[in-house]
């Protein structure tokens, strides 16, 4: 489990490093003023960048369990988790009416 996340968390970050690339080349490529040698050079780095590493590639999982499936974005939860959360009453402000 611990060995998911690790890996998670390298990958974030480098796709993090990569974006900050990806925009200056980007902006170098779009600038009219610069040579085209120059925007030239930049283009194919940007191509390039484009195959290692792109957003698509993370998946969102659940911080207890470590599953992707049935993720809930506005919880960090699978949803079995956090019916169980929800059960034994450690989130507040939801009431048990019946289950």
């Amino acid at each position: 489990m611990k060995k998911i996340l690790t890996k998670d968390k390298k990958l974030r970050n480098n796709i993090k490093k990569v974006n900050k690339k990806y925009f200056i080349l980007k902006s170098i490529v779009k600038n009219k003023y610069y040579f085209k040698l120059v925007r030239y050079k930049a283009y194919f780095k940007l191509k390039n960048l484009a195959k290692l590493f792109s957003i698509v590639s993370i998946t969102n999982r659940c911080i207890q369990t470590t599953s992707k499936k049935r993720f809930n974005k506005l919880t960090l939860f699978c949803r079995h988790v956090y019916l169980k959360l929800l059960q034994n009453g450690k989130i507040i402000g939801f009431q048990k009416s019946s289950w």
